[in-house]
């Protein structure tokens, strides 16, 4: 009996040994986004605790550790890049729980959690009770970067700056309404890219200011830090304008619905980004300026383009690039620049002698209507560059063979090698242009799925796609990475009465986690496709 008590207690040390070696050892690979959790009661204690717990919430001080498993790393929407585990009952909003913020700048990101999770909310605090959840702003690095530490039945997330800090909130939203708890021990967690965007087409089709918030909302829990909005196009205008308000279309949204929308988006930390595309795609600017449509030498009118020959084109559309930028304060901006359809043609000398003409005065005897088109482009980038933003054009504006070299500061959206003398992504990145990523195979939702276009699905963008896939199915080297801030999912509304708002919201739901899931970490998911859809169903 004596030696079968030694024995006994030996292999207790054994495991009293393992148990520490695997708190230690608990680090979540990067990318690992999968765990469960132990068995709990409703207060999220695991059962063999309770009856030493008193009424009311757990102790600030747990049990020993010994009584609880390793936890596991939480299983959120993107997956956490490090999560270290723990022994611990983790922590679970109860009622008279606080939410304190370490500075006064984290006000916005405190009292919506709060909400969420049904806490007080109690401002600025030094002290600590248990079931607090503390923001506070840390030192220097990634501002997207955040350390979220569950201990001791309280919450801390920090990051260098509010948006670390917020998307460390959104971490906790997605614990405690996926599973409940949020496990115990330290997340550790940064975006691998700075540009998670969604970009939507409102010319085609009008969005209520309703359904847009509501996207803004879903891509915040999500961690997207972008919305572009398309308003400019053939079919309409959809933005009240002061400057020029006979071009605004019957149905658009009023500027003041345009600031409720930006405010939001800012809550979230989301930037909205305004494309005006220009010098095509201005059909319903020329509507109201038939005098500015091109024509061929024919006389024949160009669909959507403006004659880039005549200064009052120019004019009209500075104004309208001043006019908004007081509308859109964020430091980003979408020149468009697409599909010009002057430059379609087989002759674009012969076919539109008055570009030919005007690329000749203005450039020398060798220009181009290219040329021209270059010129277009850098002196619209010149008005916005004005209001200090970074600027970004559509792959299909960048031209071969000009001697007017697009601005240096422009950014490639590259979203197809369909078009017409469209160049290969690698083109530009050697070149040494940041190049974003839209690619047409995988990211383009179009609406009644014109041409050879069809409704992308989540599976697809999660099993085959990552930023360095800029064309086709194909991914440039990855010594472009550095190059690539990121991409965007993106709604276009060719067909506008093909689906419902409702209908767009489904089918784009799975395509944007997916996405956001590759744009925080483009490496192989931890969950397969099947285990990813039935998280995003649980995490709602």
């Amino acid at each position: 009996m004596s030696q079968h008590r030694r024995r006994a207690s030996a292999q207790q040390v054994r495991r009293k040994r393992a148990a520490v070696a695997a708190a230690f050892a608990g680090t979540v690979a990067l990318g690992v986004g999968v765990g469960v959790w132990a068995s709990a009661d409703s207060g999220g204690r695991p059962a063999q605790d309770v009856a030493q717990a008193p009424a009311g919430r757990a102790p600030s001080s747990p049990s020993p550790s010994r009584s609880y498993p390793l936890s596991r790393a939480p299983q959120t929407i993107p997956a956490v890049r490090s999560h270290t585990a723990a022994h611990g009952p983790g922590w679970r909003p109860q009622k008279g729980d606080r939410l304190v913020i370490g500075d006064p700048s984290l006000a916005d990101e405190g009292r919506l959690t709060a909400g969420e999770l049904g806490l007080a909310y109690a401002g600025q605090k030094n002290d600590k009770r248990a079931g607090d959840v503390r923001l506070t702003l840390g030192s220097g690095g990634n501002p997207e970067s955040y350390t979220m530490t569950v201990r001791d039945g309280r919450v801390d997330i920090s990051g260098p700056a509010e948006a670390g800090v917020f998307y460390g909130t959104r971490t906790l939203k997605q614990e405690v309404h996926g599973g409940g708890t949020a496990p115990e021990g330290v997340v550790r967690d940064q975006p691998a890219k700075p540009v998670r965007g969604f970009n939507l087409d409102i010319a085609r089709k009008p969005y209520s200011a309703s359904w847009i918030e509501d996207r803004i909302r879903e891509l915040g829990d999500l961690k997207f830090n972008e919305l572009g909005l398309h308003f400019s196009d053939d079919q309409a205008f959809r933005i009240e304008s002061s400057s020029h308000p006979e071009i605004v279309s019957k149905d658009h949204l009023a500027k003041a619905q345009v600031k409720r929308i930006v405010d939001l988006a800012n809550s979230r930390h989301i930037t909205v980004v305004p494309e005006i595309d220009s010098p095509g795609h201005l059909g319903a600017v020329i509507a109201a300026h038939p005098d500015l449509q091109l024509r061929s030498a024919n006389g024949v009118a160009t669909r959507g383009a403006i004659d880039i020959s005549k200064p009052g084109s120019a004019k009209i559309v500075d104004d309208l690039l001043n006019e908004y930028a007081g509308v859109f304060p964020g430091d980003q901006w979408h020149l468009g620049g697409d599909e010009y359809q002057a430059l379609t043609v087989s002759d674009p000398q012969a076919s539109y002698p008055q570009l030919a003409a005007a690329a000749r005065q203005r450039y020398g005897s060798g220009a181009t209507v290219a040329d021209l088109a270059t010129g277009w482009l850098n002196d619209r980038a010149a008005t916005v560059r004005a209001h200090h933003r970074t600027m970004r054009a559509w792959n299909d504006g960048f031209f071969r063979n000009t001697s007017v070299q697009p601005a240096k500061d422009l950014q490639v959206a590259y979203w197809t090698g369909k078009e017409i003398g469209a160049r290969q992504p690698v083109e530009y990145l050697r070149a040494g242009r940041k190049v974003l990523n839209y690619n047409d195979e995988f990211m383009y939702y179009v609406l009644g799925q014109p041409q050879t276009f069809v409704y992308p699905t989540g599976q697809r963008i999660y099993e085959q796609w990552n930023p360095l896939v800029l064309r086709g199915t194909t991914a440039v080297p990855s010594s472009y990475d550095g190059q690539i801030p990121g991409g965007s999912f993106a709604v276009w509304s060719d067909i506008p009465g093909a689906q419902t708002e409702a209908q767009v919201a489904a089918g784009i739901r799975m395509p944007l986690r997916a996405t956001v899931q590759k744009l925080w970490d483009p490496g192989k998911p931890a969950l397969s496709w099947a285990e990813f859809k039935a998280l995003a169903n649980r995490l709602g």
